[in-house]
């Protein structure tokens, strides 16, 4: 399929950087071809993105003539801040607009604190990620954070979490941009820092396609720690629902558990059976010292029989609900992420949805486990934050205040 012109009224400066960062167009010949922009105004709006500090030119391939220059997205010209923020501990990152990691922190923090003492400790954290990574403040371009609970993307607000207490409907956003203000001043650009905020499953299932499985159209992950929770990725963009609830497969009712309390209130919940906090009360009670999903992925990474016995059997429980997953959705990546992720869990899944799914649905279906680890939130945090900010319509606007 040939590719679709633009007229010379659509292409604007926002444009050209989508089409140079997609790869589609990385010389000002093939800017002038899928656009249909004259030599002279692709020349000015390139000038204002080298002004910006957004593109940068490499020397492409010789055929015999000259080099051709090509026209490259500069991924050093500023940074992006990732908070990871689980149950018992939190990872905070300092990541080029590439994603890659330059500096990084972890440390025990309990998300049950509440929010004002885990953000004021976090943001705390964020002098020595930049002294680490040798960055300026001014050089931050925005803040993403990963939360393990529902979040309406719009407002940056978790709504209702079952592991977060005290945290329902806390103002997440502007909580950082006040502490980071406090320490930092406002930025440059725009005045206060920009904060994206999203529940860890759609953060690590952005970050995991985008990794690995760019052409996969239908993506979900599945991340199995305290709690259960799914990220969905259609194209190349998070599936949130209508406010943020999409993927909290964790509170599905399971037919035959009504014995099973969850943290939500509920009875026969998956996540009340089948999560690490579930396994580690089950564990507990033979004598073992587990209190946490952390303490399960141990006993499981010794190779202790009972761990691995109730991981297996997690899978197949959480494969249970799985299968009607597969059968709405048809993906073609079904990742596994999170402390239980192993091969035991892995095997259980894998039998209960290749077993009960219909062949068509999973004729072209991989089950896998995630790649990125430990690392998938921070990364799917950074990715959120370019994702906006160098968006047609936000980057057209950030390079008319920057002309300023």
């Amino acid at each position: 399929m040939g590719e679709t012109m633009m007229t010379p009224s659509q292409a604007s400066a926002g444009d050209l950087l989508q089409l140079i960062r997609s790869g589609r167009a990385n010389t000002r010949a093939d800017l002038q071809r899928v656009t249909g922009l004259s030599r002279s105004t692709i020349g000015q709006r390139l000038d204002l993105l080298d002004r910006a500090g957004w593109v940068r030119l490499t020397n492409g391939a010789s055929t015999g003539g000259r080099p051709s220059h090509r026209i490259v997205f500069d991924p050093a010209h500023a940074s992006v801040i990732a908070v990871d923020l689980e149950t018992r501990h939190a990872r905070v990152a300092l990541l080029d607009l590439d994603g890659t990691i330059l500096a990084e922190h972890t440390a025990p923090l309990d998300i049950a604190d509440g929010p004002d003492l885990v953000l004021d400790r976090l943001v705390g954290w964020f002098p020595d990620l930049l002294t680490a990574a040798g960055v300026t403040p001014a050089r931050v371009c925005g803040i993403g954070l990963s939360v393990p609970g529902p979040v309406d993307f719009a407002t940056g607000r978790v709504i209702e979490p079952p592991i977060m207490p005290g945290w329902d409907r806390y103002p997440i956003r502007e909580q950082v941009q006040r502490a980071w203000a406090h320490r930092f001043g406002d930025t440059p650009e725009a005045g206060a820092m920009p904060v994206f905020v999203d529940n860890d499953a759609n953060l690590m299932a952005l970050a995991e396609q985008q990794a690995d499985h760019p052409d996969c159209g239908a993506f979900v992950l599945v991340k199995v720690s305290t709690g259960i929770g799914a990220g969905v990725v259609i194209g190349d963009k998070v599936y949130r629902g209508i406010d943020g609830g999409a993927g909290d497969i964790g509170h599905i009712r399971l037919h035959d558990r009504p014995d099973a309390l969850c943290m939500c209130g509920s009875h026969g919940c998956l996540a009340a059976v089948a999560s690490g906090r579930a396994l580690a009360t089950e564990l507990a009670a033979l004598g073992l010292d587990t209190a946490s999903g952390r303490d399960v992925r141990r006993l499981l990474a010794e190779g202790h029989p009972a761990a691995i016995r109730l991981a297996r059997e997690a899978g197949r429980r959480v494969g249970e609900v799985l299968v009607t997953v597969v059968t709405l959705l048809n993906p073609g990546v079904l990742m596994l992420a999170g402390e239980l992720s192993g091969v035991p869990f892995l095997t259980g899944v894998r039998e209960l949805v290749y077993q009960r799914a219909m062949p068509r649905t999973t004729a072209h279906l991989q089950i896998v486990t995630s790649r990125l680890g430990d690392h998938a939130g921070l990364i799917g945090a950074a990715t959120m934050v370019v994702q906006f900010l160098y968006a047609t319509d936000r980057a057209d606007a950030r390079l008319g205040r920057l002309a300023l």
